[in-house]
């Protein structure tokens, strides 16, 4: 599988160019188009509780579908539900990679996407927590809300994340996860910065430059609510704000 991208980094899509008779792995929903004679076929992604588990745990679809290239090849176009970027993750069996919830879109022949544990949910329903463990040999392909950052640490290099600009890093990377202000929850949560990584090298991490949860918080303000001129603002106006 080769990845392309185009409209990039605003409304990205990617396309998977596959070989004759090869299949990749795409999350539910993410398809745009694909060639002629790909076909496809849904399932479990490893059978029920494997699909319960992406689904309640990781925060992806129950089902996956596979789509494969007919003998002549073929390729198929992939978007993400947010505006923002795309890039594939080069996965080798040395180099194991978590993505975080809701960024992963497709995978190529080769690699598997499994439910892990990612550093910790907070109590008060933060980012963290579970997401996708990706093994194997090939590519992961994810999407990111705004644009994309790489950041290569070097031994002895650190750098301290807020949790919802986290798209995925490699496992063998060391890191913990805390409140933004040691020791003191509320001062935490009042500076919009409830819980951040601490991230240390050597190793690979991807990070977004919009945090989806602060979306979430915006449009839970504005949605339900009248206005001071007490009115409420529709769906579809939020739509129009958003580029929808």
């Amino acid at each position: 599988m080769q990845l392309q991208t185009r409209h990039n980094p605003a409304f990205t899509v990617g396309r998977l160019y596959l070989a004759p008779n090869e299949p990749a792995r795409v999350e539910s929903g993410a398809m745009m188009a694909t060639s002629a004679g790909v076909t496809l076929d849904v399932g479990t992604g490893g059978g029920l509780m494997a699909g319960l588990k992406r689904s309640v745990l990781a925060g992806e679809s129950f089902f996956v579908t596979t789509y494969t290239a007919p003998q002549q090849g073929g390729w198929v176009d992939v978007a993400g539900v947010l505006p923002g970027d795309i890039i594939g993750i080069d996965i080798k069996p040395d180099r194991p990679f978590f993505v975080t919830k809701g960024c992963w879109i497709a995978n190529s022949f080769g690699t598997e996407v499994t439910s892990k544990w990612g550093g910790g949910k907070n109590l008060f329903g933060g980012e963290g927590g579970f997401g996708l463990q990706a093994t194997g040999q090939g590519q992961v392909v994810v999407s990111v809300y705004g644009a994309l950052d790489i950041v290569d640490l070097q031994p002895g290099e650190s750098i301290v994340v807020d949790t919802g600009h986290v798209v995925a890093y490699d496992l063998g990377i060391q890191f913990r996860l805390r409140r933004a202000v040691e020791g003191k929850t509320f001062s935490s949560l009042t500076s919009g910065e409830g819980f951040v990584f601490d991230f240390f090298g050597p190793g690979r991490l991807l990070l977004q430059s919009r945090n989806p949860s602060a979306l979430t918080s915006w449009i839970h303000q504005q949605a339900p609510s009248q206005n001071p001129t007490g009115s409420s603002m529709s769906i579809g106006g939020l739509g129009n704000l958003l580029g929808g």
